[in-house]
């Protein structure tokens, strides 16, 4: 499949066929240099929105709204459009590190599962109408269903003392087969992910390691034939300690 950079961002932006999107995540879950341009992406989307979404949502000045000329509405969007390709050339990229990060992979295939969380958790944690695949409603089906597609039991770690609530999960494709994901959020609207997958055939045992994908701090570990990552846009000791918590739980 050609993943092209039109193609990357139709998926970045929602635009392709529940088909079509489908295969994308297929081949992006063994093409590490599309992975990246689509964090690159995202995390270009994300600042967009977030530096230029209050302007957008400006109220005109009266004097405007009692006579606009059409040519107004037309410069004020190529304005934009210009200050946001400008943002998006000068910003970090997702997979660089952010000072003082320590990256310290056991392989390029354990380096390769927080970079595939991260992707998860961007594209959708920013959904808002339809950021899980079954809500939380129906938890026991959903561990049910995902723990048949992953071959093994899967546990839901509760972190509501963390102040964060299920909202619910997804199937994704990975490298290995079936890859699960459940999400969480908090009273202020932040949101984890924790995405566990099959391991990779020439991943090691891993220890507790962090991994700084853009904005997203993600912390991952292997634990037998199962890699497990938490993701989050929220302080590393925090991170850190709600990821304890959830290994805890995973290992009685």
């Amino acid at each position: 499949m050609n993943l092209d950079d039109d193609l990357l961002q139709a998926f970045v932006d929602g635009m392709l066929g529940e088909s079509e999107r489908a295969s994308v995540e297929a081949a992006l879950a063994h093409d590490a240099d599309a992975n990246r341009r689509v964090l690159r992406l995202v995390e270009q989307r994300r600042l967009l929105h977030e530096r230029f979404d209050p302007v957008l949502l400006e109220p005109l000045p009266a004097r405007l709204q009692m006579r606009r000329p059409r040519w107004i509405g037309f410069a004020r969007a190529a304005g934009v459009l210009a200050v946001g390709v400008a943002i998006g050339l000068a910003a970090p990229r997702p997979w660089q590190a952010a000072p003082g990060t320590e990256l310290v992979p056991s392989s390029l295939a354990a380096a390769a599962l927080p970079a595939r969380a991260a992707r998860a958790h961007l594209v959708y944690a920013a959904e808002v109408r339809h950021p899980v695949e079954v809500d939380a409603s129906q938890q026991e089906h959903l561990v049910g269903w995902l723990s048949k597609r992953l071959g093994t039991k899967l546990k839901v770690p509760v972190l509501s003392p963390e102040g964060f609530e299920l909202l619910g999960g997804r199937l994704l494709p990975g490298p290995e087969g079936p890859v699960a994901q459940f999400m969480y959020q908090d009273g202020g609207g932040k949101r984890l992910t924790l995405y566990v997958s099959a391991r990779a055939r020439d991943e090691g045992q891993t220890a507790f390691r962090v991994s700084q994908e853009g904005a997203v701090s993600v912390f991952y570990w292997i634990d037998g034939n199962w890699g497990y990552a938490l993701s989050g846009e929220i302080d590393r000791p925090a991170l850190s300690r709600i990821s304890t918590n959830v290994y805890r739980q995973l290992n009685p």
